[in-house]
């Protein structure tokens, strides 16, 4: 997927350099947002782990990752935008994350890269349902799901173990209208 500003690259264990330097580059700037992560975590041979595991998640319709990159630099990644936890059946549902350099923030970069993957999960997936979950005071992602037509459903207390602590989450989701009234 491409447009003028980005394109959304499948991640593939072939990346792993890539990936743990952007890992790297951006390690204190995420900590506030992260869990806990080892010193492994950072290397190349742990991210490959992680992209084989993510391949297969992929081949199994589970989960789908994409690195965004700026169409001029194709080796260097400046993003992360994925859809996990893909559920079927009668929920057709799954959770969205991203992450974005700390250089390429406020560019409007990850307004493009929510909306393009919106767009693969609601036209390519067939999903009904797209859930996010963000910390309260993390005005800029808020505000990116909040252009890209998320909701606010609510605050969930205590959602996720954040750098050592349990943090409370804004319970953001964008339904896929089209599919209203279908049988």
């Amino acid at each position: 997927m491409e447009n003028q500003k980005i394109r959304l690259v499948l991640a593939e264990e072939s990346m792993a350099e890539q990936v743990a330097e952007f890992y790297k580059r951006n390690q204190e700037f995420w900590r506030p947002f992260e869990p806990e992560r080892s010193r492994e975590y950072f290397l190349a041979e742990y991210q490959r782990g992680l992209l084989r595991q993510e391949e297969e998640e992929r081949k199994h319709g589970r989960s789908y990752r994409f690195f965004i990159k700026e169409p001029g630099t194709p080796d260097r990644i400046i993003g992360s935008i994925g859809l996990s936890e893909v559920v079927r059946g009668c929920f057709l549902s799954c959770y969205l994350g991203y992450k974005m350099d700390l250089e390429f923030c406020k560019k409007g970069y990850m307004t493009a890269a929510v909306s393009m993957i919106t767009g693969y999960a609601f036209g390519k997936l067939h999903l009904h349902r797209i859930e996010a979950n963000v910390m309260p005071g993390n005005r800029a992602s808020l505000r990116v799901l909040e252009k890209n037509g998320f909701m606010c459903e609510g605050l969930s207390r205590k959602y996720l173990n954040i750098n050592g602590v349990w943090e409370d989450h804004v319970h953001m989701v964008k339904l896929n209208d089209a599919m209203e009234g279908r049988k």
